[in-house]
């Protein structure tokens, strides 16, 4: 027995000590015990689901199979029963590939669905009638324009761009046209988006417009529009003058003895009021409402919105008439002397002044299409001037007596002028033709026309007011209204249907039906403007500034080729007799020790040749002296042979 014990010790320690001499990566790490058993557990429940799932897939297939079958032999009712369930079986058939493939694929597809990419699944699902799944467009691009309308907003002819004298000049020239069409494309296409119209008074059988007076339009209209009709009492300083700015918004009054003010008419805020303590002649807003020009006594001077004097423009002296070209920052005097003043409100300078010999100018206005200046004549004339010509552009005869007032349409195509014979008169001017002529109770003194065409007279202490007499004949005027003293100034408010009139008495408001401009364009005025927006609005108009020597009669004449003038110029030029060099053919001798170089054969050369050139220069002054003096020659003898006065008495040898 001790002897089994003793050698069953001996093996236990011989083992031990074969362990201990190689030691097993186990017994080194111990930890991996776990994590090897915890291996084969996991593998055998892998193996396990994956019997139960191959044995639930055969069971499912099979269960399709006779569902199918089924289904073909029920009625509808039933098979649409059967299809609300299919969704269900391929979400357990996505989820059981899913659990075959591993855990860490995306389970977010068997929220959603299997993905139907293919185009056979997408026009199975898609409704054709539902509004929210996508069709294709039957009328594809952008909606075309008519023609019409764009021939209303075309600037002109169309460039041919096959004259390029380059390839990159003929790809600028494509490029600003495509940009030009487009332009007349969305000027056509908004056309839609100006809802509001300008409507005028439609009487009905029997009735009249004229017999409405300004309280049964105050009384119809709604508070807004009766707040536009105000009566301004200043006996004090009067008779007045007015004037609205660009935009309708502000309002400028002077009284001819010395009162200025500047107010925002349509909340009645004062902007400022001075008194010059002297005689006003004439007011203009300039370019914006910040500054203003007030004809005084002597000199014309130029004012902010504070009232402060900014500038004193001591020519012409005496100004009588001021006007103002926004597009050009041109500021237009007249004075009793005949002459025409223009100024550059922009940089301070003087542009032209014209000596016109035609008198005291105390008619006068602008054509805001072209910017030409229109003057009326005590001897019934009006003549056109521009700063580039010391002329007149044209010269008509419209009255057989003195020219009380003249007035331009804002298209530019008609002229109305009213002179002492009591008649007014409407001329075509791209034709210099009388169109209409109008026997009035007596000389207009003051006329002015609408945005929309309305004509308004001022005779004595009547306010006229004609629906667009330049395209149609008209028999009785569109409105009357009457003021206890003489109309001094007539001015039309843009945007709005007001008529500005300043008399002895101060100034009044009328509201007109009809006569402003619904829709207006921000970009050009905004009546609505900010602080911010005004002063960008002022630097875009300095960038945009046109020269004055764009000023033309016929504004489509710009960026032709004055052909007469060219052919006038080629015809000068070849009547001039000159004389041609003599070609020179000289070739220099070689000479030695460094004289025979290329460098001094070419300046030997030069010289001959510029010593021929300039004896046929002295040839030529000579000739010419020669011609002089011949013809003073001729000259002479023409007068020594002409007959004295007492000559005739001289006997005559027979």
């Amino acid at each position: 027995m001790e002897s089994s014990e003793n050698k069953e010790k001996d093996e236990s320690t011989g083992t031990k000590s074969k362990e201990s001499a190689k030691p097993s990566k186990k017994a080194q790490k111990p930890w991996r015990k776990k994590f090897f058993k915890e291996f084969d557990r996991k593998k055998t429940e892998f193996q396990k689901r994956a019997k139960t799932r191959q044995e639930k897939k055969i069971c499912e297939t099979q269960e399709t199979e006779l569902t199918e079958k089924s289904v073909d032999n029920q009625p509808e009712t039933v098979k649409n029963k059967t299809d609300k369930k299919q969704p269900e079986k391929v979400k357990k058939k996505l989820r059981n590939i899913v659990q075959k493939s591993g855990p860490n694929k995306d389970l977010k597809r068997l929220q959603h669905g299997p993905k139907q990419d293919s185009k056979a699944n997408r026009d199975e699902r898609r409704d054709p009638e539902s509004p929210s799944e996508f069709r294709k467009d039957r009328y594809p691009g952008d909606a075309p324009v008519p023609k019409k309308l764009m021939s209303k907003y075309q600037r002109g002819k169309k460039l041919h761009t096959k004259g390029a004298r380059t390839h990159h000049g003929h790809v600028k020239l494509v490029q600003n046209e495509k940009k030009v069409t487009m332009a007349v494309k969305q000027a056509a296409r908004s056309e839609r988006l100006l809802q509001e119209q300008s409507g005028f008074m439609i009487p009905e059988d029997g009735e009249s417009t004229t017999n409405v007076t300004q309280s049964d339009i105050v009384q119809a209209a709604d508070i807004t529009t009766a707040q536009k009709h105000f009566n301004l009492e200043l006996t004090q300083f009067g008779p007045y003058k007015a004037q609205y700015t660009r935009n309708g918004k502000h309002l400028l009054i002077a009284g001819s003895k010395g009162h200025v003010a500047a107010l925002d008419w349509l909340t009645k805020r004062l902007l400022c009021e001075i008194n010059v303590m002297e005689t006003v002649r004439d007011i203009r807003w300039l370019h914006q409402e910040t500054m203003f020009a007030v004809a005084q006594k002597q000199w014309t001077y130029i004012y902010d919105n504070q009232g402060i004097e900014l500038h004193c423009l001591k020519q012409p002296n005496e100004a009588l008439r001021l006007e103002f070209l926004p597009y050009h920052f041109l500021l237009a005097s007249s004075n009793a002397t005949g002459y025409l003043y223009w100024l550059d409100v922009s940089v301070g300078q003087k542009v032209a002044s014209h000596n016109t010999g035609l008198g005291r100018l105390d008619v006068m206005c602008q054509n805001p299409q072209n910017a030409v200046i229109c003057l009326g004549h005590p001897t019934g004339s009006v003549s056109m001037w521009s700063p580039n010509v010391n002329e007149p552009l044209v010269k008509m005869l419209c009255h057989g007596a003195a020219v009380r007032s003249v007035a331009v349409d804002p298209t530019g195509n008609y002229m109305a002028t009213s002179g002492v014979d009591r008649k007014m008169k409407i001329w075509d001017i791209r034709k210099f033709e009388m169109v209409h002529s109008y026997q009035i109770g007596c000389g207009a003194g003051h006329m002015v026309f609408s945005q929309t065409g309305a004509l308004g007279l001022g005779k004595g202490n009547i306010v006229e007011v004609y629906q667009d007499p330049c395209r149609q004949q008209l028999t009785s005027p569109y409105m009357i209204h009457k003021l206890k003293t003489t109309v001094n100034n007539l001015h039309f408010c843009p945007y709005e249907d007001v008529l500005g009139v300043g008399h002895g008495d101060g100034f009044t408001s009328l509201i007109i039906p009809g006569a402003g401009e619904a829709n207006f364009d921000a970009m050009e005025s905004n009546p609505y403007q900010t602080k911010k927006q005004r002063r960008e609005a002022e630097v875009q108009m300095l960038l945009d500034k046109i020269p004055v020597e764009m000023i033309h009669l016929d504004s489509k004449m710009i960026g032709k080729v004055d052909m007469k003038s060219f052919v006038e110029r080629v015809e000068e030029n070849n009547k001039i007799h000159f004389k041609k060099p003599m070609s020179i053919s000289y070739e220099p001798k070689h000479k030695m020790k460094g004289k025979g170089s290329g460098r001094k054969k070419e300046q030997r050369k030069r010289g001959v040749i510029e010593e021929g050139r300039r004896q046929t220069v002295k040839e030529l002054v000579k000739d010419k002296l020669q011609e002089g003096a011949q013809g003073r020659k001729e000259s002479s003898t023409a007068v020594s042979k002409s007959k004295g006065v007492l000559d005739r008495f001289k006997k005559t040898e027979t």
